[in-house]
């Protein structure tokens, strides 16, 4: 059985994303991080570091096992199920290499941007700056990756298109406009219309009602 502890954030969304994609049952439970949900003792002894998602497989390799990182948890889903990441060769290196780009720059700039123009105590311009230029600036590397390519990681959809939609589902929240870049639009579109994604994206929004 698989349990996806989860919130409607662009980090949560990806792990039903996924999971929808590939076909494995799952239970989806809430944790409401605008409550705090995320600090009370029992979710922290599933991850200490207080962050959704989290995927709890019962029968995982080695028995139960819990994993945090929503990067992590999107090989593991790719591996357990054989789908979304080529077995070898550069086609999963390409993977690998949009997924730790998101990882380590798409999604943390994102989150920055979004956090200091609406969430932080007071405007601190030269943050929003840094952290929204850059934001736009990987949006571009993207869109001009999808002029050539279908997906960001080739010709076939990967967990790194799904890391990556995770984010640009909440662009407007960041203060980036897809319109203006017409391959990333053609690709955000075509992924939006997929019954897995939509069938994920109705289940995790529905978390906050």
């Amino acid at each position: 059985m698989l349990t996806v502890f989860a919130y409607s954030t662009p980090n949560s969304i990806k792990v039903p994303l996924a999971l929808e994609e590939v076909g494995l049952a799952y239970d989806l439970r809430r944790i409401n991080v605008r409550a705090g949900e995320q600090k009370a003792p029992e979710f922290q002894a599933l991850n200490p570091n207080g962050k959704v998602p989290v995927l709890v497989d019962s029968n995982g390799p080695d028995g139960e096992l819990v994993l945090t990182e929503s990067a992590a948890i999107l090989v593991y889903i790719a591996e357990k199920s054989g789908k979304l990441l080529p077995a070898s060769g550069a086609a999963r290196a390409r993977v690998f290499e949009q997924l730790f780009f998101h990882a380590s720059a798409l999604s943390p700039n994102f989150g920055n941007a979004g956090y200091f123009q609406k969430a932080a105590p007071e405007p601190i311009p030269h943050a929003i700056d840094r952290f929204l230029g850059e934001a736009n600036r990987l949006v571009d590397m993207l869109d001009m990756l999808l002029a050539s390519h279908r997906y960001t990681a080739g010709d076939s959809l990967s967990i790194a298109d799904i890391a990556h939609w995770g984010w640009l589902w909440r662009a407007s929240f960041v203060g980036i406009d897809l319109a203006t870049r017409p391959n990333l639009s053609r690709w955000y579109a075509e992924l939006a219309v997929r019954p897995a994604f939509a069938a994920a994206e109705a289940k995790v929004t529905a978390l906050v009602t």
